[in-house]
């Protein structure tokens, strides 16, 4: 671990299935922990009991870290040294975690992170698509109306969209991304990364439903869905678009086309126009 002047709660990335994919220094850290807060404890002794670790669990999980994130700071009061865990990949990332680490911040103590692992990365990694950003969504709501109004509001966003989902209801997300989104966009299924069964598809985003019905395997597993960003409007590149939306998320129509036309060259009416069709979606 590395020496700190002040107790610090190391935040800790772990393997989100290949148990190698553990970093040397996330191993060190561990085992020099007095407490390691984690999602599930049952689950997070089966990891550290491979490793020969043991330290003393404390749960934390979405039910209760409000909670225990006052035990974590009481800990670091006493000069512990505390590890947060989620059960797999990095704790804060559609994972508890961003409670605890909020609380230990505002209590004084340094939150220091060890990356490692994560889904989403590893999914973006290995898709080929060529995208200058992509939008982190994580899992969307389950219910279907909160599912395809949050869809409705991600359409115009000019990025990769990166989304979680369960096997339970990867069908169902997947019907209502071809429903709401555009033909042209592409999908990259990634299911069971880094593990035995792991595969990784790419096809244009209509096959996708035809793919996961072609083999009960298909669906299951945990998924990454990378959906393609949509397709550039006639008349307007896709960096333009880009410099456009992120100009209309803090200015008005007018301002917003005028200082796009600056940064892009594009002209600024058909700019102006570009803004008021994406004020209305």
């Amino acid at each position: 671990m590395t020496q700190q002047t002040k107790p610090a709660l190391s935040i800790v990335a772990t393997p989100i299935g290949n148990l190698g994919d553990i970093t040397l220094r996330a191993l060190d850290t561990l085992r020099q922990a007095d407490v390691i807060a984690c999602e599930d404890t049952r689950h997070a002794r089966r990891l550290l009991d491979h490793f020969d670790i043991r330290a003393k669990l404390l749960a934390v999980h979405e039910h209760n870290e409000q909670a225990a994130a006052a035990k974590l700071v009481a800990l670091l009061a006493e000069g512990k040294r505390v590890a947060l865990i989620s059960d797999a990949g990095t704790p804060g990332i559609s994972d508890p975690g961003c409670r605890a680490a909020a609380a230990v911040r505002a209590a004084g103590y340094q939150v220091t992170p060890l990356p490692g692992p994560n889904a989403a990365i590893a999914a973006l990694s290995a898709a080929g698509l060529d995208a200058p950003a992509f939008h982190f969504v994580g899992f969307l709501p389950a219910k279907v109306g909160a599912r395809r109004t949050a869809l409705e509001g991600l359409k115009g966003i000019s990025a990769t969209l990166v989304l979680y989902e369960a096997p339970h209801r990867i069908e169902a997300t997947v019907n209502d991304l071809v429903a709401l989104l555009e033909a042209e966009r592409e999908i990259v299924i990634a299911r069971e990364l880094t593990k035995l069964f792991e595969e990784i598809v790419r096809l244009p985003l209509a096959d996708a439903p035809a793919w996961l019905a072609a083999d009960d395997n298909h669906r299951r597993g945990e998924f990454v869905l990378l959906v393609s960003a949509p397709p550039p409007r006639a008349g307007l590149d896709v960096e333009s678009e880009r410099v456009l939306i992120l100009l209309l998320a803090e200015l008005p129509v007018k301002q917003a086309a005028r200082l796009a036309s600056e940064i892009t060259g594009v002209a600024k009416n058909a700019l102006y126009q570009q803004a008021l069709e994406l004020k209305a979606l």
